[in-house]
């Protein structure tokens, strides 16, 4: 069995919390913090299952960085 250690955010999005892995484009939500992490688990859990997935992408020292954009 392989283990991978995933990077992921959370952030309040609403009155819901998103938990959004970033070595793979999965995300869930919860009403907090906790519950947004434990259906992220889940759902990778369920992804892993399957043998045909993609390969993961590490991510080193994930950085917020925030960018000003104007649009219509």
């Amino acid at each position: 069995m392989k283990q991978s250690i995933l990077q992921n955010v959370v952030w309040k999005e609403g009155k819901y919390y998103v938990a959004q892995c970033l070595n793979i484009d999965i995300s869930s939500f919860g009403e907090s913090k906790e519950e947004a992490l434990k259906n992220l688990d889940e759902a990778l859990n369920l992804y892993f299952e399957d043998d045909k997935h993609e390969a993961i992408q590490k991510i080193e020292n994930p950085e917020i960085v925030r960018i000003s954009v104007k649009y219509a």
